[in-house]
């Protein structure tokens, strides 16, 4: 018996191929889209998924503003931020912050399902978000 045959494959930087993939969120719930594409982003629907290595592919998201929140959450759900100062800690509800910034919600929300670590920092990188249908990176996409 060849035990080399049983070892496992750890992807390497060098050997992993990036996609591109286009996702509508024209209607999506938030949270159901968000764990969709940090799996992508993270590389965690690929057999060739290594922890220690980003795996992941590139993804664009369209009509980021145009995602919902089911129940009452668009009223009650609260961002926190913390400037690090003193009394710097600000709360804003769903519905200003879609008003406001409306890309922030995905990409919160996408961050939060990230490694905290330099990984995670450079897997990020991979999230292009847009309000509208169009996309300047509609070129650079392989894969739709």
């Amino acid at each position: 018996m060849d035990t080399l045959s049983y070892r496992t494959k750890s992807a390497k930087k060098e050997e992993v191929e990036h996609k591109w993939y286009v996702i509508d969120a024209d209607g999506e719930t938030v949270g159901r889209l968000c764990t969709r594409i940090a799996g992508v982003v993270r590389g965690k629907h690929k057999p060739s998924y290594t922890p220690h290595t980003d795996t992941g592919d590139y993804v664009i998201v369209l009509n980021a503003e145009k995602v919902r929140f089911t129940g009452s959450k668009m009223d009650q759900k609260e961002y926190i931020t913390y400037s690090g100062y003193p009394g710097g800690q600000k709360r804003i509800v769903a519905k200003d912050l879609m008003d406001k910034k409306p890309l922030a919600i995905l990409e919160t929300a996408i961050k939060g399902m990230l490694p905290k670590t330099k990984l995670g920092r450079a897997m990020i990188k991979k999230l292009f978000c847009t309000k509208n249908g169009a996309s300047a990176r509609s070129a650079e996409t392989g894969a739709f």
